[in-house]
């Protein structure tokens, strides 16, 4: 698998940026042709990973988010949504449906549950102190067809 495109922006970690996310690898996978529903699953993810580092990583004290992405040649959107917050102590409890670190807020604590049920593969690195990195996989583009040789 080849790296065909990439790119990086980093923005202040700011509820207002959740948005300004969901458009920027809304317009870097384009390219890839991906259908409504497609698109619609990447911008809630990134729009849930994003949240999450605001809310979550930096208590809504401000920072820095980082959004990283990846087209290969064979269809596959990577993204990484990166933060240099508090760090997840328990990455599995986090994960867990229903759990939230706010307490007294509307929070459905659904983050993590989205995000997986929107993208093929979602991966959590996460540090107490240092910060948290989450990257999502999902295939858009159909596989290249097997060019049929002549016997």
């Amino acid at each position: 698998m080849t790296i065909i495109n990439e790119m990086r922006t980093d923005f202040l970690a700011c509820p207002e940026n959740e948005a300004f996310a969901r458009m920027v690898v809304s317009a870097f996978l384009l390219p890839l042709n991906p259908t409504l529903e497609q698109l619609g699953d990447v911008k809630t993810s990134v729009s849930e990973a994003v949240t999450n580092a605001i809310v979550h990583g930096y208590k809504r004290m401000g920072g820095t988010v980082r959004l990283k992405a990846t087209l290969s040649d064979q269809g596959e959107l990577t993204v990484d949504v990166i933060d240099n917050g508090c760090g997840i102590p328990d990455v599995e409890k986090a994960r867990t449906p229903f759990f939230t670190t706010e307490s007294g807020e509307e929070r459905s604590g659904m983050g993590f549950t989205v995000m997986e049920s929107f993208m093929d593969e979602v991966s959590v690195c996460s540090e107490v102190g240092k910060g948290t990195t989450v990257r999502m996989r999902k295939r858009i583009g159909a596989p290249a067809m097997p060019v049929a040789r002549r016997a």
